[in-house]
């Protein structure tokens, strides 16, 4: 397949009609289909370009009518072409931009060999979940605890895999993957090296770990949001295809 048909294929499978998540609700509002609960984001919108600005300002007034902060992610593909622009007129500020990347399992899985010395777990109780939040606060420079009862609740949730890599025994990188049942998509999410550790293929090797997991599980792709001066020259060199833009706009309460 093509990016363009892999692109199209994301948008009705992943975007369109999310599949269920947990502590999340998916509601759909005209060309809006957005995610509330533990996140609150706008995962998917086709407007027409004459009531665009009203359909914003109805979906910032949603959001602050509850007290919450929300992202609307916007694909470089997503109408109208200057909803970036629109957003920031009516007070949403951006977020990091990144690149929607993705694998094609059936035709290239990425092949990171293990580094000496490194093992690669799969979070399966509470001592791993413990070290995965540590070594992902810890690479990312952030504070993950928030996240710690979210993840605990969903240990035995057979569409969430949290990953662990150790070195001599130690935790060293971590990263997690979603495995939304009835898609032909997973994804990966936060994988962080500690800066002591890095250079030397783990990240590779996490990134290759949880395909070949994907991969067993049934998935024909894989794809990842990537920063493209951390994340996106390795998964490149590992066989992703680039397939649009995503810049997350963000508004918080007033």
């Amino acid at each position: 397949m093509t990016p363009a048909e892999i692109l199209a294929r994301y948008d009705a499978e992943m975007r369109a009609n999310p599949p269920d998540e947990a502590g999340v609700r998916h509601e759909r509002d005209g060309g809006i289909v957005r995610a509330v609960g533990v996140y609150n984001c706008i995962l998917f919108s086709n407007l027409d370009p004459a009531d665009a600005d009203a359909v914003i300002a109805d979906q910032a007034a949603s959001f602050r009518a509850i007290g919450a902060a929300f992202e609307w992610k916007v694909y470089g593909h997503d109408l109208p072409a200057d909803l970036g622009r629109r957003l920031a007129a009516a007070g949403f500020e951006p977020d990091g931009q990144e690149t929607l990347m993705a694998f094609d399992l059936d035709l290239r899985p990425p092949d990171g060999a293990v580094p000496a010395g490194v093992e690669f777990r799969r979070v399966n109780d509470a001592a791993g979940l413990e070290d995965m939040i540590r070594v992902s606060g810890a690479a990312f420079g952030r504070d993950d605890r928030r996240r710690l009862e979210v993840f605990r609740a969903r240990l035995e949730d057979p569409t969430l895999g949290l990953f662990v890599a150790y070195a001599g025994g130690r935790p060293v990188s971590a990263g997690r993957m979603e495995l939304p049942a009835g898609r032909s998509f997973a994804s990966l999410w936060g994988g962080g090296t500690l800066p002591a550790y890095r250079g030397r293929g783990i990240y590779r090797g996490l990134v290759a770990h949880r395909a070949a997991e994907a991969l067993r599980r049934g998935y024909r792709f894989l794809t990842i949001d990537a920063r493209d001066t951390t994340s996106r020259p390795i998964l490149e060199r590992l066989g992703a295809v680039a397939l649009v833009s995503v810049q997350g706009w963000l508004l918080r309460p007033q």
